[in-house]
This record gives structure tokens, sequence and C-alpha cells, in this order.
């Protein structure tokens, strides 16, 4: 027991140096959620299920060839009612003798009542079968459509899973930056406020300064305080979900910052073409209308005739054999067959009709995400001269102040405002990063995110 306490102990003292914070990239980040995600796991199973079963099955139609062999012993008993047939026999004895000589002679002896015959025997068995479809209608060839289109269905669904799931991760990755550089910026600010709040205080005793001037930066420094921890908070939130999404325990620390390019993007035309060719939606609409084409293929195969070979070879010293070649033709059956062909078609026309309205939606999804990140980029080079002016501003009220011109309460003001507009400009490169997130996902792309983030000549780091 002591040696339990003792090894717990030293589990417990190890745990926090073990559980530290990795330092991951965006492609590095990428990397551990394809490998660790629970979700990505049962989508890639269920591909290599339907490509398993569409291998297991790309031989359907060929010939079969069965061996039976069983070994047998049986016994048998019949039991026989004797009782008509001596009944009968008198009779007939007593129609061939006359009375006088049936007399003098000795009785006949008796038959008994039944009679119990039995058999046994013991052998064995062994034949060689063998059957060849010469032409089965199609049926099969509609076997292995079906079943690679219901492969191709799971990949688009592995498709659509890894981009909807490297998109949430994107969303969490680079909020925990911004959530991070917004507490930076509020702690800084609230740090420089508690040192204009002693200054304020200074003032206050050498009559240079009113107590409400006083209250005042004392006010502002509080709020700044609870607005710092509160960023704080939102920062740890922001870390938690993040190392929850990578299955990391001990914190993920993202090495990539927020970025954005000073260029505009490709034109709108060249995302619209890519997600027309690449959405992983659009694959499984087009595998859906695959299964329905297969399926009405299979149903007509079976009112066409099937024409197949057989051959059957008893192995033992007789060798009786028999070979021959077989017709089959569905001449009637319960099935209402031209319903069945409208509901196939009614199938095929929704997924004709999926496909027309999911293209539609997807351009102008494309189109949507296209514009935000455009107007995201416009928006953070815009806000460049405010950000500037915001530091002059404090400048000048840091000049301000020491000359005896300026307020404590009018720097604070500027620090704030400098705050404020530094922490609205992150807000804008993270929602860059989010609207090209959904427009590379929205065309296809999401993979080439780490692309962009390397070109990207615009950084918060």
């Amino acid at each position: 027991m002591h040696r339990l306490l003792i090894s717990l102990l030293g589990a417990l003292s190890l745990a926090p140096a073990l559980a530290q914070p990795v330092s991951l990239s965006w492609d590095e980040a990428a990397a551990q959620l394809r490998q660790g995600s629970d979700r990505l796991a049962a989508a890639r199973a269920q591909l290599e299920q339907r490509e398993a079963q569409a291998e297991g099955i790309r031989h359907l139609g060929g010939p079969s060839v069965s061996v039976l062999a069983a070994a047998y012993r049986y016994q048998a008993s019949l039991d026989l009612d004797l009782d008509p047939l001596k009944s009968r026999l008198d009779q007939v004895l007593g129609n061939l003798l006359p009375p006088s000589i049936g007399a003098i002679l000795p009785p006949l002896p008796q038959l008994p009542h039944s009679y119990t015959l039995e058999r046994s025997k013991s052998g064995q068995l062994a034949m060689l079968s063998g059957i060849w479809p010469i032409y089965m209608g199609g049926a099969a060839d509609a076997a292995r459509g079906l079943v690679q289109a219901q492969g191709q269905e799971a990949r688009a669904d592995l498709g659509a899973s890894e981009e909807e799931a490297l998109a949430q991760l994107a969303q969490r990755y680079f909020l925990t930056q911004l959530a991070a550089r917004a507490a930076a910026l509020r702690e800084a600010a609230a740090d420089t406020i508690a040192q204009h709040d002693a200054a304020a205080e200074k003032l206050l005793k050498a009559g240079l300064a009113s107590p409400l001037e006083r209250l005042q930066a004392q006010a502002a420094l509080a709020d700044a305080r609870q607005q710092a921890r509160k960023a704080r908070s939102d920062a740890e939130l922001a870390a938690s979900a993040l190392a929850h999404s990578l299955r990391l325990p001990g914190g993920v620390r993202p090495s990539s910052p927020l970025a954005l390019s000073s260029q505009p993007l490709a034109p709108l035309g060249d995302f619209i073409q890519q997600a027309l060719q690449q959405h992983p939606g659009l694959a499984k609409v087009a595998a859906k209308k695959s299964q329905a084409e297969q399926l009405r293929e299979a149903s007509k195969a079976i009112n066409r005739p099937q024409l197949f070979a057989f051959g059957q070879r008893q192995i033992g010293e007789r060798g009786d054999w028999v070979a021959g070649v077989g017709l089959r033709i569905n001449l009637w059956d319960s099935l209402d067959h031209q319903a069945l062909e409208r509901g196939h078609a009614r199938q095929i026309a929704q997924a004709q009709a999926s496909d027309a309205q999911a293209r539609s939606d997807i351009a102008l999804l494309v189109e949507q995400q296209w514009r935000a990140t455009e107007a995201a980029r416009e928006r953070y080079q815009a806000m460049a001269a405010q950000e500037a002016l915001g530091q002059e501003l404090l400048r000048l009220r840091q000049a301000a102040l020491r000359q005896g011109s300026g307020t404590a309460l009018e720097l604070i003001d500027a620090e704030l405002n400098l705050a404020k507009l530094r922490t609205e400009r992150a807000q804008l490169a993270y929602d860059y990063l989010m609207s090209l997130t959904q427009l590379l996902a929205a065309s296809g792309q999401i993979g080439r995110l780490g692309e962009y983030l390397a070109r990207a000549d615009l950084r918060l780091e």
C-alpha cells in the first residue's frame, strides 16, 4: 500500500510536466485531426466496407463448382397384416378341394396374424456439381454497379465529413489566436490604465486633478480589469475547445498566426468551376442517381431470359454424370413491374432535380463566401488608417498629460480606443479566414487552406 501511494504521488507530480501545451501549425493540427477524429474514422470504415463489398462481388455471375459428400446408414421396418391373406387362402382351398377329401387331409399350417419386415444398410455418396450462368439479363452487372455506387456515396460522405471537421477545426484554431490576442490587448490596456490611475492619484494629491476625474479614472480601471478577465476567460475557453478537438489534454499553442493576403482572390468564376467539379455534395447526389439507375436495371433483369450451363458427376466406381444447358423465362409473377419502373423513374428524376438544386445552392454559397472574404480583406486594410490615427491620438494625449494640458481620463480613453481598434482589426483578420475557410469548403478545396496561409503577407504575430 505504501509503495502504491508513492507511485501515485510520483505520477501526479509528473502529470503537469507531461501535459504541456503542444505547438502546432495549421497543417500539423489538420493532420492531427485526420488521425484522431472518431467521426472521420467511422466514415473511413464505411468506405472500406463498401470497397471490400465491391471486391467481394467482382466476379458475381461467374461459374461455381461444388462438391456434395454424404455418409449414411438407414434401418426401415414394415408391419404386414396377414389376416386378409389368410382368409383369402382358406377360401381358395375350400373351393379347390371337395369336402370329403378336405376332411381326411391333415390341417395346413396356419399363417401368423402379422409379419414385420426389417431392412438396414450403410453407404456413402460423393458428387461434383457445377453451374455457369451464360446470360442473366444484366442482373450481375446491376448488382456490381449498385455496390460501386454505394462506395462512391461513402467516399462522398467521407469528403463531406472531412470538410466539416476541418472547417470546425479552423474556427476553433483561429478563434484561439483571436481570443489570445484580444486578452493580451485588454490586459496590456488594463496595466497601462493602472499606471494612469496611479498618476491621477498623485495629481489629485497635488491639487492638479478634481475628485471627479479621480473617480472616473478608478471606474475606467475597474472596467478595464473586468474586460481583461473576461477576455482571458474567453481565451481559455477557446483553447480548451481546440484541445478537445485534437484530443490533446495538455493544450495546444497555435503557431500559425491570423493572416490574410493583401492581394484579391482568384476570380469568382474559378471558385464556382472548382465547386461544381469537386464538391462532395454533388458527388453524393451523382452516387444516389447511379444507385437508382442500377436498381432499375436489376428490376428489368428479372423479366429477361436467363441462360445457364450445368453439369454433375458422381464420384465413385459408377461415375454417373449429367450435363446440359438450361433456359429460364419469367412468364408471370406477383410483382407489378410497370409500377416498379415508374418508381425507379421518379427516383432518378428526384436525383436529377436534387443535382440541379445543389449546383445552384453551391454556386450561390461560393459567391457569398467569396464576397465576404474580399469584404473582410478590404475592411482590414482600410482600418490601417484608423489604427494609425489611434496611435497618433494616444501619443498626443501622453504628451498633453506630461505638459499639463491634458487629463488622465483623456489618456485612458485613448488607450482603450487603440486597444479596441486593434481588437476589431484582429476580428476582421479572423472573419477573413473564416470566410476563406467556408469558400474553400464550398468549392471542395479546404485542404488548400495551408497554401493560402503560407502566401499571406499580412500577419498578426
